[in-house]
């Protein structure tokens, strides 16, 4: 690391410790849902900060924010960033880690006055986590023509609240003008946990991210016949439970027979009537499956599509809820984050994510790349989610230095 410029690791740490008290669960995690009064304090206290520094600070109509410091000359933008929203009783890594070391990487320039010719803008980006507004990534969407923004200000919370209301409320609405774009903007980097236990595993500092994995979203139903569940004779029943259990089995014995990087979860079942007494006459599944093969994913979905049309006496029938291709981030940047870890000492390796950013929206407008540091037993999206100090630094240090690299094209 000899004559490598680094940040400052208390500083980093106070800043963990400070974002860490918004939406505080009381047992090691946060619940701090997008523009939720917790959000809205860790969004003050960004905003506090960057200003502090000498930021210029704009939002725009889906209340991202953007903390501007000026460079030398005028020129294209470096945008560094990520989210601070946060699932259900979620960790205090996730997301805001990306803001957090964006904050230091800006703090360490300004402080160490180190020169630079682009204007260098730190954002948080809104609703990332989708946990309280569905779709996840919403805000980016919207910027980069993914989503249509009518349909985004009508999704509701769990009490009915639009998405719409919320952002007026907030008092982060800003103006459209402010959004990112192509043309004021030269490239985005991303710092994130990993939230996977592969680079812990493999011992690395650093994950080198050269892209998100694309990914299917298929929901299953079963329709089967309710009854009394004392009365009617096994071999008479049509049980759309284990119908639908019969499925699961179908799905894992035929798609472990693809590839060993694929991954696949039924992460939500919806029972109907659900109840004790009665047979299951109506279940649905979801079934999410990820791989950065294009050639993978379409094998997943002739499996899924020649799955039998009757099981347990039990009609079966299945609908795609979303889909999204392989996203290959701007290879210079990933080469650039893989030559700085190197020469910090660091150890990395490259690696895709399996979890979808921000990120790979921008990265159809921008070049983009990300940059991973490990998960402490792979945990994340719950209250024991941690990323050691070190590992937190190092990835501070290594998205400096990037950000420094591209200020000199």
């Amino acid at each position: 690391m000899k004559n490598m410029v680094a940040c400052d690791k208390e500083r980093l740490a106070d800043k963990i410790h400070t974002f860490s008290k918004f939406g505080d669960t009381g047992n090691g995690g946060i619940t701090r849902l997008s523009l939720s009064e917790p959000d809205l304090q860790a969004r003050a206290e960004f905003c506090k900060r960057m200003k502090a520094l000498g930021a210029d600070i704009v939002t725009d109509d889906m209340a991202n924010i953007y903390a501007t410091f000026k460079g030398s000359e005028d020129l294209p933008r470096i945008a560094v960033g990520s989210h601070c929203d946060s699932v259900v009783q979620g960790g205090n890594y996730d997301g805001i880690l990306g803001v957090i070391s964006a904050m230091e990487v800006a703090e360490t320039i300004v402080t160490k006055k180190i020169p630079h010719r682009h204007p260098i803008t730190v954002m948080i980006w809104t609703n990332e986590e989708g946990a309280r507004f569905d779709p996840a990534m919403m805000s980016s969407g919207v910027i980069t023509g993914k989503f249509d923004k009518n349909k985004m200000l009508a999704s509701k919370d769990k009490d009915g609240i639009t998405f719409g209301e919320a952002l007026d409320a907030s008092g982060y609405k800003g103006d459209e003008k402010n959004r990112m774009n192509p043309k004021e903007y030269m490239a985005f980097v991303e710092l994130h946990i990993e939230q996977g236990p592969v680079l812990e595993a493999a011992k690395m500092d650093i994950g080198v991210v050269e892209g998100v994995v694309g990914m299917v979203n298929y929901e299953f139903e079963f329709i089967g016949q309710a009854g009394h569940a004392g009365t009617v004779p096994q071999r008479m029943r049509k049980d759309a439970l284990y119908a639908a259990s019969e499925a699961i089995q179908y799905l894992h014995r035929e798609l472990d027979k693809l590839d060993s990087k694929l991954v696949y979860t039924t992460g939500r079942i919806i029972c109907s009537p659900n109840v004790h007494t009665i047979i299951p006459d109506d279940v649905k599944f979801t079934l999410d499956a990820r791989h950065q093969d294009p050639k993978i994913v379409q094998q997943v979905v002739d499996v899924i599509e020649n799955i039998p049309k009757e099981l347990a006496k039990c009609k079966v029938s299945y609908r795609k809820l979303w889909s999204r291709k392989t996203v290959a981030f701007n290879k210079e940047l990933v080469d650039l984050v893989e030559k700085n870890a190197k020469e910090y000492g660091y150890s990395c390796m490259r690696m895709y994510s399996g979890p979808g950013h921000d990120a790979q929206f921008v990265a159809d407008i921008l070049p983009t790349t990300m940059i991973f540091v490990p998960s402490i037993g792979g945990h994340s999206h719950c209250e024991i989610e941690k990323t050691s100090l070190d590992d937190c630094w190092k990835g501070a240090n290594v998205l400096l230095q990037t950000i420094l690299d591209i200020d000199k094209k």
